[in-house]
């Protein structure tokens, strides 16, 4: 993998489920130490762009690429392994387990102890409240805990692209903030951030760069001061006239 290619590049992807096609012509790319954007509303094609990045979905026609590798038909732990990690919309936490027993799940491909030990403080640094509750079960956790845990877990790998799926969803407003601006810590350690969100104004605060996507289709992309004052935009996703 060639690090003077961006992280994450998608050219002209297409991918759907059985007979149903989603993605239509998807390019887009997430540049090393970025923190981008894409945005919809539901059922815009989204969650489908970020499973066919992770093997999920079959990229049918197009090209994704990790760090300068072709990855389109690579299988999900492969993908781990190389670096990517997807924290998945609902959070997929094992609610049977412990706080620290969910990460170090998170940490299965990695095989350095020191290198675990060093991961696992830089999430409870990011997100102090999963060392107040790392023996606490998961499932008596709150929602926005319960996030922080599933972004926590993702990070247990190490990935040098992160792959967030509706990471405010069913957050009250002030938990949905505490998540984002986690982001740029994350940044920080090394990662780079591709965001799925409805929540567009939420998205554009923190992002270097956005998309929107319409059925599934790019139809806008920029920086998310000129995504904030495009029309369209305040009329469909800001609730501004």
């Amino acid at each position: 993998m060639n690090s003077d290619y961006p992280t994450l590049l998608l050219n002209d992807v297409e991918a759907g489920y059985g007979k149903m096609d989603v993605l239509f012509g998807v390019s887009l790319r997430v540049e090393r130490g970025q923190i981008v954007a894409l945005v919809g509303s539901n059922g815009a094609g989204k969650t489908t762009t970020l499973r066919t990045i992770v093997g999920q979905v079959d990229c049918r026609s197009g090209k994704v690429s990790f760090m300068g590798e072709d990855i389109s038909h690579e299988v999900p732990y492969k993908l781990t392994r190389k670096g990517v990690a997807m924290c998945p919309e609902g959070r997929a936490i094992l609610g049977n387990l412990s706080v620290l027993e969910n990460l170090r799940l998170g940490a299965y491909v990695v095989n350095d102890n020191k290198a675990y030990t060093r991961q696992l403080e830089n999430v409870y640094t990011i997100f102090p409240r999963l060392r107040e509750r790392q023996s606490q079960n998961s499932a008596s956790l709150s929602g926005g805990e319960q996030q922080m845990l599933a972004v926590g877990r993702a990070l247990m790998s190490f990935p040098r692209l992160l792959l967030l799926d509706e990471p405010s969803l069913g957050l009250a407003p002030n938990l949905a903030r505490d998540i984002f601006r986690s982001f740029e810590t994350i940044r920080e350690n090394g990662s780079s951030i591709l965001v799925v969100e409805q929540n567009v104004s939420l998205s554009l605060k923190v992002s270097d760069h956005a998309y929107v996507m319409e059925r599934g289709k790019i139809t806008l992309e920029g920086d998310p001061d000129t995504l904030r004052d495009d029309q369209h935009v305040r009329d469909a996703y800001l609730g501004v006239a």
